[in-house]
């Protein structure tokens, strides 16, 4: 039987005692809520997700183990860091596996125009392809003349067994018999590590017939070019790999169904073709799990201009501008606040201004939004010191310099443009020109065979959009020193006095 008795007065204090702390608690905690509630507004979140933010990736998740040199180019350093692992096991696999595993890590292509890999490697293996008799060729595109683009001679310098082995199991996606490596004349240094590359994979049994013995038989072929930029397009290298003039080819046919020699032909990027080895042997979630979505992988940033320390990086996809630049390159030269514009994929994509810059991701959709381009990912930064339209017409002379010319909108508005922006660059144009080269980009935009068209537009374009006011005051300044504008074509405003010949009606 429980009995209860009362408490003692020695008790009941033990008890208060002992109660008393946790009481006290008790009413801290009751008076904090409210204030908790208070700070609460009806647009915010308090469960869920953080945001993510993208950048500062880690060692052992970057591809390019020797980007900097730290080790030899050789066969046996490579295999050391992982080239060459497991290679036998993957081309076994299949292509379907390949493929299916390119797919589902959400490459693009890393040349400047973004098409999913794993897509345009399947349009190799179309219907009854296994039944087509031809040779199949895998052409890879080391033609890196894209002005500010240092990233490719960089792979072929310092790893090239990422690109040897990368030729094999994507020719193996796409059922290549072999692979042509057409290389910028220029390169005569990453040419000849290459080579020596290649010579070590046939002499390990790498390449050749029963490659890897895994009973696939496959080789890589180097051809060297001259230079031109234009070979840089697709088509028009496999012109000039065939002996012909560089000049870009209609299409269709798309070089899938006929390429080079006629033959079933996929024309990839280096850096593109470098990563495929790896993403198959980590696994394709590895691979996706960085950037955002339809912007996956990891990424060569090539940052040059007017920063502290100009490297080639490797890093995540959507990284923010800013923390590229400053955590990379040192900042820019004189401070963030010294920035003027960026040219963020290479010469071709439209330059941005400094207050655009500030919360920019560098990924392909990101770019887009912002009327710019990831291109090659080759960030030319420009400070305040910076005259943005001497630049702009720089490239605009270099554009029209490397015109193949087989194309009218292309050959003559490269060569208009280029005048144009010769005379802002000394001020004798006039302001009614500005809207003039506006419309003479955008008539020349995708009307040309190849992209080199839009290649000259786009940098024109994003100089009329954002330094517009700079292209206006200089026609003034030539006013104002010479007593009056000049007229169309640059006469001074005084040539009929002169009795210089101008146009009729000035």
């Amino acid at each position: 039987m429980i009995v209860r008795h009362a408490p003692t007065p020695q008790a009941l204090s033990a008890v208060s005692h002992r109660a008393l702390p946790a009481a006290r608690a008790a009413a801290r905690f009751s008076a904090t809520v409210p204030t908790l509630q208070q700070k609460r507004t009806f647009a915010e979140v308090q469960e869920g997700t953080p945001k993510r933010t993208y950048g500062g990736l880690k060692d052992q998740d970057r591809i390019f183990q020797n980007l900097y040199g730290h080790h030899g180019a050789d066969l046996k350093s490579a295999m050391k860091y992982g080239d060459w692992h497991k290679t036998k096991e993957i081309i076994l696999k299949g292509h379907d596996w390949i493929i299916s595993e390119i797919k589902a890590s959400g490459l693009r292509g890393r040349g400047g125009a973004g098409f999913p890999s794993g897509l345009k490697w399947s349009f190799m293996n179309f219907k009854d392809w296994d039944k087509d008799t031809k040779p199949r060729y895998l052409v890879v595109n080391a033609d890196e003349g894209e002005p500010g683009t240092c990233k490719d001679r960089e792979i072929m310098r310092k790893d090239p067994h990422k690109l040897v082995e990368g030729c094999l199991v994507a020719g193996r996606a796409m059922n290549c018999t072999a692979a042509y490596i057409y290389i910028r004349g220029e390169f005569y240094h990453e040419a000849t590590v290459l080579q020596r590359a290649i010579q070590e994979a046939y002499q390990a049994g790498f390449l050749g017939k029963n490659a890897c013995g895994s009973g696939y038989d496959f080789d890589v072929f180097i051809h060297r070019g001259m230079g031109a930029y234009v070979c840089g397009e697709e088509t028009s290298l496999i012109e000039s790999l065939e002996g012909k003039p560089g000049k870009p080819r209609l299409k269709p046919p798309f070089p899938a169904a006929v390429g080079l020699f006629g033959c079933p032909s996929t024309v990839a990027n280096v850096e593109t073709i470098s990563v495929a080895p790896t993403i198959c042997r980590r696994g394709a979630n590895w691979f996706s799990s960085f950037g955002r979505e339809r912007n996956q992988g990891t990424k060569l940033f090539c940052i040059s201009g007017h920063v502290n320390n100009p490297c080639t990086v490797e890093e995540e996809m959507s990284i923010p501008l800013k923390e590229l630049i400053d955590k990379h390159c040192g900042g820019v030269r004189g401070g963030w606040d010294n920035l003027k514009a960026v040219i963020p994929g290479g010469s071709s994509t439209p330059i941005l201004p400094a207050r655009l810059c500030g919360d920019q991701l560098m990924d392909f959709d990101a770019l887009k939004d912002s009327q710019s381009g990831l291109g090659t990912a080759a960030v030319i930064v420009m400070d305040k010191s910076t005259d943005v339209v001497r630049c702009i017409a720089r490239l605009a002379k270099f554009y029209h310099h490397e015109s193949c010319g087989q194309c009218t909108p292309c050959r003559e508005g490269s060569k208009w443009t280029d005048q144009i922006m010769q005379r802002f660059l000394k001020g004798q144009a006039r302001e009614r020109e500005i809207d003039m080269l506006q419309e003479i980009t955008k008539q020349v935009e995708g009307h040309s065979i190849c992209a080199l068209g839009e290649a000259f537009a786009w940098p024109l374009q994003g100089l009329i959009r954002h330094f517009r006011p700079e292209l206006e005051e200089r026609c003034r300044d030539y006013a104002a020193q010479h007593g009056g504008p000049a007229l169309a074509g640059g006469w001074d405003h005084d040539a009929v006095k002169k009795g210089q010949l101008v146009a009729p009606g000035q």
